[in-house]
């Protein structure tokens, strides 16, 4: 797959399958971006399962914790992490001795590493890298618009509304 550019109908059918995301690499700063998209995906309806060894059982964003991905309770759907490129083989290898396996690997803005994506994508699982999800998320629903962004969408449609913070959903293409 070219990992350069995504078709908004790739990306939209991401974020509208999964339910369950391990944001690997979650901060407890509020400032950090790590921060942000951990609260802003769980205000949106997904169920966001932090990951911080160094932050076990406490809360991120009103979330529990946990120190690995083997640890979180319930089937993971999407795996975004927000760790530095050489940090991402070891992560993706933990995401495929889950069971069930992972629907997605998401790695965030400036994220990157082929082989790890091969790899994940030779089990099956999706791939996308160099994307943040709170970023699309809001680009396909419009949000960005709403702060002046050219969001590239340009539509006559009645937003639909849904359930969730300021959001009008993402549009099915």
């Amino acid at each position: 797959m070219n990992h350069d550019a995504y078709d908004d109908s790739y990306i939209s059918g991401i974020l509208n399958s999964v339910r369950t995301i391990a944001i690997v690499g979650a901060s407890a700063n509020e400032v950090r971006p790590s921060f942000f998209v951990t609260k802003y995906l769980a205000d949106k309806g997904y169920e966001v399962y932090p990951v911080n060894p160094g932050q076990a059982g406490k809360e991120i964003a009103g979330r529990m914790t946990y120190a690995r991905l083997a640890d979180i309770p319930v089937p993971i759907d999407m795996v975004d992490i927000f760790r530095a490129s050489d940090a991402v083989p070891p992560i993706v290898d933990e995401a495929l001795q889950l069971d069930p396996l992972p629907k997605v690997i998401w790695m965030q803005l400036t994220i990157r590493n082929d082989a790890a994506a091969a790899k994940a994508e030779s089990r099956g699982l999706k791939v996308v890298m160099n994307r943040c999800p709170k970023i699309e998320y809001a680009r396909l629903a419009g949000e960005i618009g709403w702060n002046g962004v050219n969001s590239r969408v340009i539509s006559s449609r009645k937003p639909l509304m849904r359930s969730g913070f300021q959001s009008f959903g993402i549009r099915q293409k």
